[in-house]
């Protein structure tokens, strides 16, 4: 019983990443040492945590990058950007931009200096 507990605990923490030292990053088959693993049963284990931990940094920089978007396109800066130019710095289409903003807004409204960047 103590066994499925584990690992559900395991898989609602998504595993560090953690960054490869350059020599191991320059190997293309080197990846977070995965190639080394032989178990399948680790090797799912340890690809899943993976998956999940790349999941939730794509998820916390998206967060970051509507923040920075709303910040930038706020009103009330003398050097505000304008949602063409926010596009073209973050290499989004402009109606990207201004629903990244908006995004950014609603953030920054709800979470008060949570995400004060």
């Amino acid at each position: 019983m103590a066994e499925p507990e584990r690992s559900e605990q395991r898989r609602l923490k998504p595993a560090p990443l953690i960054f490869e030292p350059a020599e191991a990053a320059a190997d293309p088959e080197h990846f977070f040492d995965l190639e080394s693993i032989e178990d399948p049963r680790e090797l799912l284990a340890r690809a899943t945590e993976l998956t999940l931990a790349f999941r939730a940094a794509t998820d916390r920089a998206i967060e970051f990058q509507a923040i920075a978007a709303a910040q930038l396109g706020d009103p009330r800066r003398f050097d505000r950007l304008t949602p063409a130019d926010i596009a073209e710095r973050a290499e989004w289409t402009e109606d990207y931009a201004r629903k990244m903003i908006e995004f950014g807004e609603d953030l920054l409204r709800n979470n008060g200096r949570v995400y004060d960047v």
